[in-house]
C-alpha cells in the first residue's frame, strides 16, 4: 500500500514537472498539468482497488478501470505535445522525445 501513495505523488509532480520544462504558454502549461495530473492520480488510485484483489477477474476489471487514464495521459503526451516538442531547442528535443517514450 505504501508505493501506491508513493505513486500517488510521485507520477502526478512527474509528469506536471515534464510540462513545466516545455515552456508552454501560461495557460496551456496550467491546463495540462491539472488535467494529467488529475488523470493520473486517478490512474494510480484505480489500480490500489486491484492490487488489493484476490480474486483474478477483479483484477482485472480495475486494471481495465486503470488503463482508461492511462491512455489518456500516454496519448496527451505523445501526440498532444508534438508541436510543443518541435518549439525546443535542439539539444533538448531528444531528450523531450525520450522522456515522452
Amino acid at each position: 500500500a505504501y508505493r501506491y501513495v508513493d505513486w500517488l505523488l510521485t507520477v502526478p509532480l512527474l509528469l506536471v514537472e515534464l510540462i513545466l520544462v516545455m515552456k508552454l504558454p501560461q495557460k496551456e502549461t496550467v491546463c495540462l498539468a491539472w488535467t494529467l495530473g488529475i488523470a493520473s492520480a486517478v490512474m494510480v488510485a484505480l489500480g490500489y482497488p486491484g492490487e488489493i484483489q484476490d480474486d483474478l477477474s477483479v483484477r482485472w476489471f480495475w486494471w481495465a478501470c486503470a488503463m482508461v487514464p492511462f491512455v489518456y495521459v500516454v496519448g496527451t503526451l505523445v501526440v498532444g505535445l508534438g508541436a510543443a516538442t518541435a518549439k525546443q531547442p535542439e539539444g533538448v528535443v531528444d531528450l523531450v522525445s525520450a522522456a515522452r517514450y
